[in-house]
């Protein structure tokens, strides 16, 4: 069923897979803290997009992605 939205692609470099991941993080150094961001993941970049933002340190939080629900302004 298409109902006039684009499916979420994941968010990694070059990946154009349907996304079922939502990945929150915010960058500490520059962010307040309800300032949070959001990328989309395929199963296979889930966890090397959450190791990324991890790295560096970014509270980082993965839950399901339900393209059935509208993003919220945060």
């Amino acid at each position: 069923m298409n109902d006039g939205y684009a499916e979420p692609t994941c968010s990694r470099a070059g990946c154009r897979a349907p996304a079922q991941w939502r990945i929150d993080w915010r960058n500490p150094r520059i962010h307040e803290a309800d300032r949070v961001k959001s990328w989309v993941a395929c199963d296979d970049h889930r966890e090397y997009l959450r190791e990324f933002l991890a790295a560096r340190d970014f509270p980082v939080s993965v839950h399901p992605l339900d393209p059935g629900l509208e993003a919220v302004p945060r």
